[in-house]
């Protein structure tokens, strides 16, 4: 299945109930086609870079999150669709990272551990004493 990343920003509400459940509704719509959610991150209320119209309505501020899942093109098609029609959505993008989570994770790094790094000399005194 492929990796996509949604970026969304939901209109903002006092309350944090609206955009909780916003996020869930969606992640249980990719886990009910099948699909993986991987992460959800909050990004915070911000100040909206220009007006913003939708539904006759004008946005100056906006909730931004994301969410990493994998998903079929049938899944992603019914999101959109479910997405498209949810009134507290302003604006979204869906993102292919990759046709495999392996794609887009780096390889592991290989590390080299020194066993003498940092340590004091032998003459403690001599050596070091000149630094402070």
């Amino acid at each position: 299945m492929p990796f996509y990343q949604m970026v969304c920003i939901a209109s903002h509400f006092r309350e944090y109930r609206h955009i909780k459940d916003l996020v869930t509704m969606s992640a249980r719509h990719i886990m009910d086609q099948g699909g993986v959610v991987r992460n959800i991150e909050y990004w915070g209320t911000q100040t909206l870079p220009q007006k913003m119209r939708k539904r006759r309505q004008v946005y100056t501020i906006g909730d931004y999150w994301t969410m990493y899942f994998d998903t079929s093109p049938q899944g992603l098609k019914s999101l959109t669709g479910l997405i498209r029609r949810d009134p507290r959505v302003i604006r979204w993008t869906m993102l292919k990272q990759g046709d495999k989570v392996e794609d887009v994770v780096l390889p592991r790094e290989k590390t080299v551990t020194r066993m003498g790094y940092l340590k004091p000399p032998r003459d403690a005194l001599d050596s070091w004493s000149g630094l402070g």
